[in-house]
């Protein structure tokens, strides 16, 4: 076969149903087999930053690998932000660019880049294959890589003369990859030490991150299993929402720089922390110096070189997360553990004092339409349907994350590592490919929106009802916020000036165009959306000046948070020895 037969050869065995994609030259042999075997859907996105972002929201929502296809050059180069973003995520994505053909490599001929010398950094493994021989055991070995150990981005170059040569084919069951076998059961001495500190906790927490969505659906159950059983406080991170449902009252809510007081405070003051799946990234920790002081620490994760590289722990476990929490609960049943029940009562009584605080309570205006009570009010409408949330990055990012509740892993997809503004509409998309008939909502901010809005005719194109819920301040209200509370209230460069009217753009193309401007229209306008059957975009038009709190200052300890526009961060020490900001 051809270099591109084997090519839709392997993609067909590798069970890809859907590819997305955007020709040029060098990969015209692909698009040509690709139209005369019609075997593989693809989705022409309008820019190749976008593509990697659908597959993303693919991968996330099915737990499949996302497939990309670009050409050479810019094409590939377009393309690095969202391997980018597929790198810090963790998320499962094979990009297959093209190059030119192997004698021209070096050249500096048209529409050449070094994709491999640019990629190597932002993923997890890249290939230039150069021999046709090579082409059917690299297609097999990349999608391997790509979703064993911890997932992330792969690329395979393809020079143009490859894609014609005849080549072998070699059945994925036939590929061997020897050197790379992750990991996946954690060492039993080192569970056994875990269980038994978890058992003697007297102020214990679970810190659960995105390696637990990662490792699929079993891991949240058991992770939730885990939780109730022990009965102790249980917290994620943006990335880990899902995980436990966020009804649960063990549930303190998401931790981090815009978590909740309660979440961070417990972190601060527990004794011991298992963490599972995730890294113990700057935004959890804050000043690492006053990170967790007094706690032990248990950190489970697949990929070993995350351990103790932010964070020294004390028992470290290499391994899948949910196969290590299976470890976990069966050494827990056979030791007939049991929580002590006096120590843990103390420690709710403390944490229920933080929770006292409400720290995410507002109060709604009649005039103006707060982004917590617009957020709150989608998720009210949409709580019991088969709904999906992705969003850009910004202000409205945390909203969401605080005033959006996840009963189930998957339904969440949200740029965290990379923090790519363009992330959710392109995502969303992807979503609504792998689940046609699901609601699918991108929740926005104006100036995240504008960063792929092309998108907009990719749904046209496909029929996808995607719906863009812009709250829209105005401003790129992230950094606004920040100018005025770190910056003396300089607002460089961040208002959002000529903005479109949204409600013509979704009209430009073919969609459906709604506006919220006060808060008595805002649940007809969602309602509306929700009911319509085509794209829309919803302008909701809310408090200009409104910011996101709890948050953690820059270069303060995760302890040291700011709850409101009036706290001036006084803080006094109570009877029982907490500290209230």
């Amino acid at each position: 076969m051809s270099g591109a037969a084997i090519i839709l050869k392997a993609l067909q065995d590798q069970g890809v149903e859907v590819v997305f994609g955007y020709p040029g030259g060098a990969v015209l042999p692909i698009y040509d087999e690709l139209f005369k075997t019609n075997a593989v859907r693809h989705i022409l996105v309008r820019h190749e930053q976008a593509a990697v972002h659908a597959a993303e929201g693919y991968a996330r929502s099915t737990g499949k690998v996302g497939v990309v296809l670009v050409t050479s050059g810019p094409g590939a180069t377009n393309a690095v932000t969202g391997l980018t973003d597929a790198l810090m995520d963790s998320i499962p994505v094979v990009c297959l660019t093209g190059q030119v053909p192997t004698h021209l490599i070096g050249n500096d001929a048209f529409q050449e880049a070094d994709t491999t010398g640019i990629t190597r950094p932002c993923t997890k493994h890249n290939y230039l294959v150069k021999e046709p021989g090579q082409l059917a055991r690299v297609m097999h070995e990349a999608f391997y890589v790509a979703s064993h150990g911890r997932p992330g981005p792969v690329v395979i170059d393809l020079p143009k003369d490859i894609l014609f040569a005849d080549c072998p084919y070699v059945e994925a069951d036939q590929v061997e990859t020897k050197s790379y076998r992750p990991q996946v059961k954690g060492d039993s001495d080192a569970v056994e030490r875990a269980v038994d500190l978890i058992a003697k906790a007297k102020r214990p927490i679970f810190y659960g991150g995105g390696g637990l969505i990662n490792a699929g659906p079993k891991a949240s159950r058991l992770f939730t299993e885990f939780v109730r059983k022990t009965g102790y406080p249980a917290t994620l991170t943006l990335m880990g929402l899902g995980a436990l449902p966020y009804t649960d009252k063990r549930f303190l809510g998401m931790l981090g720089m815009h978590g909740t007081f309660e979440a961070n405070w417990a972190m601060h003051e527990c004794d011991v922390m298992v963490c599972i799946g995730a890294r113990f990234d700057d935004r959890v920790t804050g000043r690492l110096s006053d990170f967790a002081p007094n706690a032990k620490k248990i950190h489970v994760d697949i990929d070993p070189s995350s351990i103790n590289k932010n964070v020294a722990v004390d028992i470290p476990i290499v391994g899948d997360a949910g196969s290590v929490l299976e470890q976990m609960l069966a050494v827990w049943k056979a030791k007939g553990c049991k929580p002590d029940e006096a120590a843990l009562a103390k420690w709710w009584k403390m944490i229920d004092g933080w929770r006292a605080r409400k720290c995410l309570a507002y109060r709604p205006d009649d005039d103006v339409i707060l982004p917590q009570h617009a957020i709150r009010r989608l998720f009210e409408k949409t709580r019991d349907m088969d709904c999906y949330i992705t969003t850009e990055v910004g202000q409205h990012q945390m909203w969401a994350a605080q005033y959006y509740g996840f009963s189930e892993p998957n339904r969440w997809m949200t740029s965290g590592g990379l923090g790519t503004m363009g992330y959710g509409f392109p995502a969303a998309m992807g979503v609504q490919i792998a689940h046609p008939d699901a609601l699918v909502i991108d929740i926005a901010g104006e100036a995240s929106f504008l960063m792929n809005m092309q998108e907009l005719s990719t749904m046209r194109q496909y029929n996808l009802p995607v719906k863009a819920f812009i709250l829209n301040n105005q401003w790129m209200g992230m950094v606004r916020q920040w100018q005025e509370l770190v910056h003396g209230g300089r607002y460089s460069e961040s208002y959002s000036a000529a903005l479109p009217d949204f409600v013509k753009l979704a009209d430009a193309f073919g969609g459906v165009g709604l506006r919220a401007t006060k808060p008595s229209e805002l649940d007809d306008v969602i309602d509306e959306m929700i009911r319509t059957p085509q794209p829309v975009i919803a302008d909701i038009l809310v408090k200009q000046d409104e910011n996101c709190f709890p948050m953690i200052p820059s270069g303060a300890a995760h302890h040291e948070m700011i709850l409101g526009p009036e706290d001036q961060a006084e803080r006094r020490t109570s009877e029982e020895g907490m500290v209230l900001v």
